[in-house]
């Protein structure tokens, strides 16, 4: 199968949660980019599951409670790994998800370059 990835993506290994309504699961975040990230496969999975909620904190100290959450969909399943592409994020974790992109990037062109490619696909899809 051929690839499709149209962003960049960074490496960024950290427990993340899948919820769908009262449920919830605990996974490992693998990677990230704008546009989705891929986690690895949770215990009990529900596969008929296809939207669902990924959040994931990014310091390790309580004392700043910095996390991103964005709402998802599954877009793959393989090889013990689910593939997300990102439906809706709020503002505040799009914030933290550009820096933490853009610090990993260190090209600040590159990241722009990613950005107007995320606003063409959005515009695109409406």
């Amino acid at each position: 199968m051929h690839e499709r990835r149209q962003f960049l993506r960074v490496l960024f290994d950290r427990p993340a949660y899948l919820n769908h309504g009262e449920q919830s699961w605990s996974c490992q975040l693998l990677d990230l980019s704008l546009q989705g990230a891929l986690v690895t496969l949770p215990n009990d999975w529900d596969e008929e599951l296809t939207q669902l909620t990924l959040s994931f904190s990014l310091s390790d100290v309580a004392v700043e409670e910095l996390s991103i959450t964005m709402d998802v969909e599954v877009k793959h399943t393989r090889n013990q790994q689910i593939g997300l592409r990102c439906l809706h994020i709020d503002i505040e974790s799009a914030s933290h998800l550009k820096r933490l992109i853009e610090l990993n990037l260190g090209d600040d062109d590159l990241l722009h370059r990613e950005l107007e490619h995320l606003v063409d696909q959005q515009q695109e899809e409406d």
